[in-house]
């Protein structure tokens, strides 16, 4: 469902590190030419002022004042734009009542969220309200999911074309991922252990594949929580810290697209280390290391801009069927995962959103249903993305 509002996109969370980065990139992209109308949201208007004067954003571009402890200003912000976008988190202590403004008003939404539980509930508690309204939510438009939710729809859509049938069998595997995790993403581990630690029950939901899946189960997932040795890649490969959220984001765009890779699809996510000894020690070496629970950055600590021009990360994707045939394909972005990427694939959701108000009715989405090949062009027309078949 269309709505016709004042604004386009509005930027919740500006003055953060990640909501600058996300302004800068739709002013470079969309502010001087007027295609979008934008605009910028967060608690302190001097604040906000200050931030678009720093980054030499025009001085039209409106500014909004709404705090997530005030639920009456989350209501007006949502009524005024067709799009919310939220780099406000952990989404589970500032992000509830906003997708509940969103899912009531009919308002598209777009986030970060690498915090399944959350979702979990917010599936429960607003999925019904959004697909009422035409709202459409979609979590995990960064680093968590994009790249292995669209690079597995990617995979899938080749395979149908190149097998006549989707690929029962998916392995995600990073090959480079140069560059670190926000501090908003550390932020949203640690509150996530907080409450699992007080509602033990939470822990089912952290460990089921298919927590997402409202339910919906599966067959038997592989854990990837082990190092391995895959002799058809020649490698070692350890733990991916970001499989425990884009393994269930993955099953549940399956879901929404009514099973389109398979009632038995299975898919799990590793970090390749290489072959030989070096490579076994190095998975070993990750698998054991906990230093992500002492990270001591806080949200809005991030990298200088060298460093994030200098990221940059390289996905595989192996798919495979009963009868032998393996097809490959790659997802690659040329900044680093964690800002400089993750900042353009939110906004390129956003602006997708914005300019494809009939692609899908209301509902709680992941990117892969919500905007499938749609978003895929804009990411490697725009974003730095590409996404490519494979020997």
């Amino acid at each position: 469902m269309s709505v016709s509002r004042e604004l386009g996109i509005i930027v919740y969370g500006a003055t953060g590190y990640t909501g600058r980065l996300v302004c800068e990139y739709l002013n470079t992209q969309y502010g001087v030419n007027g295609k979008v109308k934008w605009a910028m949201a967060g608690r302190s208007k001097d604040k906000l002022v200050a931030v678009r004067d720093e980054l030499g954003i025009a001085g039209d571009i409106p500014l909004v004042v709404a705090d997530a402890e005030n639920p009456d200003s989350i209501k007006e912000m949502v009524g005024r734009t067709q799009v919310l976008l939220t780099t406000v988190g952990p989404y589970q202590l500032y992000g509830s009542d906003l997708v509940a403004a969103c899912a009531a008003a009919g308002t598209d939404y777009v986030d970060l969220c690498g915090e399944p539980a959350w979702m979990h509930e917010m599936i429960a508690a607003h999925g019904e309200a959004a697909k009422a309204s035409g709202a459409r939510i979609v979590f995990s438009c960064g680093f968590d999911s994009i790249p292995f939710d669209l690079g597995v729809w990617f995979l899938q859509q080749a395979a149908k074309e190149k097998f006549g049938a989707p690929v029962p069998r998916v392995k995600g595997r990073v090959r480079v991922m140069k560059g670190t995790f926000s501090g908003g993403t550390l932020a949203s581990f640690k509150a996530t252990m907080a409450a699992a630690a007080k509602q033990p029950e939470m822990i089912n939901v952290l460990m089921d594949p298919f927590a997402l899946t409202e339910g919906h189960s599966g067959v038997e997932q592989p854990s990837g929580m082990a190092p391995v040795y895959e002799e058809d890649l020649n490698s070692w490969s350890a733990p991916f810290v970001m499989a425990t959220i884009n393994t269930k984001n993955i099953h549940r765009s399956n879901f929404l697209l009514g099973h389109e890779y398979g009632d038995d699809f299975v898919y799990d996510e590793m970090l390749l280390t290489g072959p030989g000894e070096e490579g076994e020690a190095m998975a070993r070496a990750v698998a054991a290391d906990k230093s992500m629970a002492n990270d001591p950055r806080q949200p809005g600590e991030g990298p200088s801009k060298e460093e994030r021009e200098n990221g940059r990360y390289d996905v595989l994707f192996v798919g495979s069927n009963e009868q032998g045939e393996v097809i490959k394909a790659s997802v690659k972005g040329d900044k680093d995962p964690g800002y400089g990427s993750t900042s353009k694939m939110i906004a390129e959701s956003a602006v997708c959103l914005l300019e494809n108000p009939g692609n899908v009715p209301g509902g709680i989405y992941t990117p892969a249903p919500a905007m499938d090949g749609l978003l895929v062009e804009r990411l490697q027309q725009n974003a730095g993305l590409t996404f490519q078949l494979e020997d």
